[in-house]
């Protein structure tokens, strides 16, 4: 793990996975909200934790600094424990409709109707947000189910759809270019800048995907 000092009042912590990263975000959650830790935002990545707000770099900084070192040492030798989750999943309907079903399918070595029936068993966890506003990247799925994404990526993705690449799952908050593989569609609004919060997932967020059937 390494710490680097960022701009005035922030600390950016690498580690070596997108688990260590989940399990530090939760335990740096779990530390500000027991009073060890004083920081304005926690904001997960994919191997980075950044923590924005801090008072100052000296004593502060120093101290959090410890802290997220101390709080990373499970993350690389044991099962991080599941912090408490007041909130219910968020449950986005979905048709499992994508163009790229065969593909994934193939992939996975699993019939094409297997890959709905899988993912819509998982439970998602948004690990952390990026991309475009609304963009989560879920993770759930086991390490055989990581997809490579396309070779070429396409022009445009429709606002809506449910993809996989690697080993997340995402949703396009609105059409935009992409790489990712198509499995399905959903009408629930990722991004609404009218709605508080704007963004209807955030990180450690729990997310299921409810099958739709066509009428």
């Amino acid at each position: 793990m390494t710490v680097h000092l960022v701009g005035d009042d922030a600390l950016l912590v690498e580690v070596g996975s997108g688990a260590e990263a989940q399990a530090l975000h939760d335990e740096l959650l779990r530390r500000r909200a027991e009073g060890s830790l004083t920081v304005r935002e926690i904001v997960p990545a994919a191997r980075t934790v950044l923590l924005d707000g801090l008072d100052g770099l000296d004593d502060q900084a120093r101290r959090a600094a410890e802290l997220t070192r101390r709080a990373a040492e499970p993350a690389a030798t044991a099962v991080p424990p599941t912090p408490p989750r007041a909130r219910a999943a968020v449950e986005l309907p979905v048709r499992y409709d994508g163009p790229d079903l065969a593909e994934v399918a193939a992939h996975w070595r699993v019939p094409v109707r297997e890959v709905a029936r899988i993912h819509a068993e998982t439970e998602f966890t948004v690990a952390f947000c990026g991309f475009a506003p609304g963009f989560g990247y879920l993770t759930g799925l086991p390490d055989r189910y990581d997809v490579p994404r396309r070779a070429t990526p396409r022009t445009a993705v429709p606002a809506g759809t449910v993809a996989l690449a690697g080993p997340y799952t995402g949703v396009y908050p609105r059409s935009s270019p992409g790489g990712w593989q198509l499995i399905g569609t959903t009408e629930a609004v990722l991004w609404d800048h009218t709605r508080v919060p704007a963004a209807l997932l955030a990180p450690g967020t729990r997310v299921r995907f409810v099958p739709v059937e066509e009428a």
